[in-house]
This record gives structure tokens, C-alpha cells and sequence, in this order.
């Protein structure tokens, strides 16, 4: 298969090494502002994958992230926001990594080069048509990822590849292609930079997109976060002075009785 492998093509800076801090750290930036570009251009396949996700998400399914290296730890970090800022329950956005949990700190060696491993750690969680599969690869053509989708579509889920390679192996398997083209790395073929921040800023649009689809925002509120700390029970406390307009006290006392901020609303507001 014949594509252009952008992710291994050269930079357009070289002799890194002989760069002062201020013009390594400028020409990092000048790179950096190519891709909130190259992410609006694929906004229709992501707008398409999120109309997907909330159909199915309304009969009970679930999204899977997976990924391999800083791709898998990416998906690992925006399935586990979820619970704290939405308030859903940790099975609904789940995270995986090729070599398992040990591999979010700690590379582990020839793990992403299983083909059939990704679909192993589906199965664990009884995947079935209402779930997605999002394979997340930078250079489209990582064995994990794909063999993952390949079982997906097999067994009849929906599937999507984020990748920065048009045309990979990784856009051709995929349901929904999301193919960000940010071009080469500041340091070649580093794909942590530009596509690893393509690749997050992707994963924000759709994940947060889906909750407020399915009601887990209100006006611009996280109405439904977990209330786990002193910073959050007052951002709940100011929510509801705002919603409600009472007392900074009145608000804190309510928020404690009612446990979230969408709670205590709807009480307030019958």
C-alpha cells in the first residue's frame, strides 16, 4: 500500500544542536500553531463520529480508546477525565494501551506489534455493537491498533482511526478516518510534539462534544463533576450562587445535601 508517510519525513529544521534555547523553543512554537489548522480540517469526520457515538451511548454503549505508546496514553488520559469532569461512571469512556497498564509509564517492548492482543483486551469487557472503537496511531500502521479494528468491524462495531498519516493502513480500516495532516515533526519523526497535540486536542473535541450531547453539561457547566476536592465543591458553590442566585453559604449547604450541581438545580427549581 503506497502512502505518503508524513510522520517520517524530515524537518524543516536542521542542526538542532547548534540552536540557542530561545530559537529552539521559537521554531517549537512556529510548528505548534500548523495544528489547531490541520484539526479544523477534519471537524466533518469528527462530527460524524460524535453524531455515532451519542447514538449509540443512548442505548447503553461505550467508547474505547486504543493506542500504543504516547497514542494509548493519550486515550488513557481522556477516558479517565471523564468520571471527575462529567460525573459518568468509569465504564463508559475506557482507555487501553498495548502491554497494559504497565506501558502508561514504562514502554513495554514489541507490545504494540501484536496484532491480535487489542481485541483480547476487548473481549475482557464484552464489547458488542453499541460500543465504539477508536484506534488512535500516529503513523497508521501500528499492528495493535489496526488488528483491533480489523476484529471491531468483524463482530459488527463501529470503528475510527485517528492518524497523521493520510492514507495509512490505520484510514483504510477505519469507519471514520480522522486524518490530521500536521506535517513533519521539530524533531524528526517524533511523534509526540505536533501529533501527539493534534491527537489530544481531537480526543477533547470528541469526548467533551458527547457529554454535552447527552446532557452532562448545562448552559456552560460542568453540572455533573465529582465533587472530590475543596477547589470543586466551590466551583459547585459559585454554580449555583450563579444558577440560583442565593448566597455564597446557602449554595455550599445545598450542593453538600444534594451531592452535584445538577441535583441540587432540579430540586431548587421544581
Amino acid at each position: 500500500m503506497k502512502y505518503e508517510k508524513i510522520t517520517e519525513t524530515p524537518s524543516g529544521y536542521d542542526h538542532l544542536e547548534t540552536m540557542d534555547t530561545s530559537s529552539i523553543l521559537e521554531n517549537m512554537n512556529n510548528e505548534d500553531q500548523k495544528v489547531a489548522g490541520a484539526v479544523a480540517q477534519v471537524i466533518p469526520q469528527i462530527k460524524k463520529l460524535v453524531n455515532a457515538l451519542v447514538e449509540r451511548f443512548e442505548k447503553g454503549g461505550r467508547l474505547f480508546y486504543i493506542g500504543a505508546g504516547t497514542s494509548g496514553r493519550l486515550g488513557i488520559l481522556d477516558a479517565s477525565e471523564i468520571p471527575p469532569t462529567f460525573g459518568m461512571p468509569y465504564d463508559r469512556v475506557i482507555g487501553l494501551i498495548a502491554g497494559g497498564d504497565a506501558a502508561i509509564r514504562k514502554a513495554v517492548e514489541n507490545a504494540e506489534d501484536d496484532r491480535h492482543q487489542a481485541w483480547i483486551d476487548l473481549k475482557k469487557y464484552a464489547v458488542d455493537e453499541n460500543d465504539v472503537i477508536v484506534g488512535i496511531a500516529a503513523s497508521g500502521t501500528t499492528p495493535y491498533v489496526i488488528g483491533g479494528l480489523e476484529e471491531a468491524k468483524a463482530h459488527g462495531l463501529l470503528t475510527a482511526g485517528i492518524t497523521n498519516n493520510p492514507g495509512s493502513p490505520l484510514a483504510v480500516v477505519a469507519d471514520i478516518p480522522i486524518e490530521i495532516r500536521v506535517g513533519p515533526e521539530f524533531v524528526t519523526g517524533s511523534t509526540r510534539m505536533k501529533s501527539g497535540t493534534s491527537q489530544k486536542l481531537v480526543l477533547n473535541m470528541i469526548s467533551t462534544a458527547l457529554m454535552i450531547k447527552i446532557g452532562r453539561v448545562k448552559g456552560n457547566k460542568m453540572v455533573n463533576m465529582q465533587l472530590t476536592n475543596t477547589k470543586l465543591v466551590d466551583r459547585g458553590t459559585r454554580y449555583l450562587v450563579e444558577g440560583l442566585g442565593i448566597d455564597y453559604q446557602e449554595a455550599e449547604l445545598l450542593l453538600k445535601k444534594h451531592g452535584s450541581v445538577k441535583k441540587a438545580l432540579d430540586a431548587e427549581k421544581q
